[in-house]
């Protein structure tokens, strides 16, 4: 026999199981670089600062600077402030197309990266040595970030909502068992 609080405590656990699940954070993207994606400079730059929608943490930032060959060029370490990381260049760049790449950690936990290229052309500096035309075909690669281990909607993991249906089905059940008990005694 259904009681009244047995059929609303029913229907509340039913309602709490359809309804979808926001998103737990989301994921971390690129703002604005320094020097811009695409960017032709006539000065080679002394730093790559870029700019996220999300803090940083500074021990999950990475950022590499590479040349049309596809060979690091030396910088500092990552310096974090904020939203902001940044890198300082140790050599001075030749006249080139540069590739910066960029893995950061979401606030959900997600890995991000991506990559985006510019150019110095420089009139008083001379040009770097030329690439082999296979690397340069393959060097750099989309500028929009991708997401790495998260899923196209940004949505949270299967395994996040399933252990939430479980936790609601377990508080539901204590509820049931607790109200059962108060009216045997």
């Amino acid at each position: 026999m259904r009681t009244p609080v047995t059929a609303a405590l029913a229907a509340l656990l039913t309602a709490l199981l359809l309804v979808p699940a926001a998103p737990a954070a989301a994921h971390n993207s690129l703002q604005s670089a320094t020097p811009a994606q695409d960017a032709r400079m006539s000065t080679a730059p002394t730093s790559v600062t870029l700019r996220f929608l999300q803090r940083l943490d500074p021990q999950f930032t990475t950022i590499v600077l590479s040349d049309a060959a596809r060979r690091k060029v030396p910088t500092g370490a990552p310096a974090v402030d904020g939203t902001a990381g940044s890198v300082t260049v140790d050599e001075p760049l030749a006249n080139g197309t540069y590739t910066v790449a960029y893995r950061v950690v979401s606030a959900d936990g997600h890995p991000v990266q991506g990559s985006y290229r510019f150019t110095v052309a420089d009139p008083a500096t001379s040009a770097a040595s030329p690439p082999p035309p296979a690397t340069a075909t393959r060097s750099g690669g989309p500028a929009t970030p991708a997401s790495a281990g998260g899923g196209a909607d940004g949505g949270p993991p299967s395994v996040l909502l399933a252990v939430g249906a479980v936790a609601v089905v377990a508080v539901a059940g204590a509820a049931l068992l607790l109200l059962r008990r108060r009216r045997s005694s």
